[in-house]
């Protein structure tokens, strides 16, 4: 049976999974990206963690490759590039180095567009030809597809879309130093921002006026939303009318049919959902409304970064 190693580089979790060429995730795993500061040692655990995982299966199959997703990575150098959230800084040549410990086909490309990649070939971009995905997780990625094919631009750094100079803010610095970015208003970390910018704003009552930045969740927003905590429910609606707005001025680039959510944040359902459906179909120029979709993520939450990273190989053995 033929099989890709997909693995998802993320600054805390490094997840690895077996995927067939449906998309399906026949054995996944992590590792804690933050044990791991000299690359190669974690390069090390990669192929270690990456044996242990075929030999779990009661077959041996034919491995195709491996796909890797990994912020600020170039498709065209096998490179991650000054990574805001990663230990290994500078030019990290980390498909070279890899290369050497395990001599199978390998690609590498920015974690967002491999996402968008698995949608266009696993997910609800199948029956699509444009469309953007969006990852809301630790920060704000974005992949772009348009006429079926994804943008990978000259020198594999399209759709940073995450650093873009929202200026109706008040100035947030994201993780790549940009003053106004929109990563950090719209992303869990700018949800918890926000939060403490409302606590600031407002004297309403909340289950967070005594609690910490760095003890902040997203879950308990989720459920103080629920509760209806009226701290949270301005942080939701401050961070859709921040995405709202970013992605109307993004639909006039490529007109996608869709932009599809995944990540962390489109956890927190129709508390940030619905809100963003307002507020984009308000900003949307007039000659866009009705036409563009927000959709959540046609792959399985869990695997849809390592699907992501598999599509990479998948691409090239159709």
């Amino acid at each position: 049976m033929d099989l890709v190693v997909g693995i998802d580089i993320g600054g805390t979790k490094t997840k690895i999974g077996l995927v067939d060429n449906k998309g399906v995730c026949l054995e996944q795993t992590f590792f804690r990206t933050k044990e791991y500061l000299e690359l190669d040692a974690y390069l090390e655990q990669v192929k270690k963690t990456c044996d242990e995982l075929i030999a779990n299966l009661d077959f041996t199959p034919n491995i195709l490759g491996c796909g890797i997703g990994a912020p600020n990575a170039s498709s065209k150098r096998g490179t991650i590039e000054s990574a805001a959230n990663l230990a290994w800084k500078g030019s990290v040549p980390i498909l070279e180095r890899l290369k050497e410990k395990w001599n199978v086909p390998m690609r590498i490309m920015n974690d967002a567009s491999a996402a968008a990649l698995g949608e266009l070939m696993f997910g609800r971009g199948k029956e699509m030809t444009d469309f953007i995905a969006i990852t809301l997780g630790t920060g704000f990625g974005a992949g772009i597809v348009a006429n079926g094919q994804l943008i990978d631009g000259y020198d594999g750094f399209a759709g940073e879309l995450g650093h873009v100079d929202m200026t109706v803010g008040d100035g947030r610095l994201t993780g790549l130093g940009v003053r106004g970015g929109l990563e950090a208003y719209v992303s869990a970390t700018g949800l918890k921002r926000t939060i403490m910018y409302m606590l600031s704003k407002y004297m309403d009552e909340s289950r967070f006026r005594n609690v910490a930045y760095n003890d902040l969740h997203g879950e308990e927003i989720t459920q103080a939303a629920e509760e209806g905590d009226t701290i949270a429910l301005r942080a939701f609606d401050y961070t859709a009318r921040m995405m709202a707005l970013a992605l109307a001025n993004f639909t006039a680039f490529t007109q996608p049919e869709a932009f599809i959510l995944m990540g962390g944040l489109v956890n927190s359902g129709k508390w940030i959902l619905e809100p963003l459906d307002k507020y984009f179909n308000e900003y949307l120029l007039q000659v866009y409304k009705g036409k563009v979709k927000i959709l959540e993520s046609g792959m399985e939450g869990k695997t849809a970064a390592i699907c992501g990273a598999a599509a990479l190989i998948w691409e090239k053995n159709r």
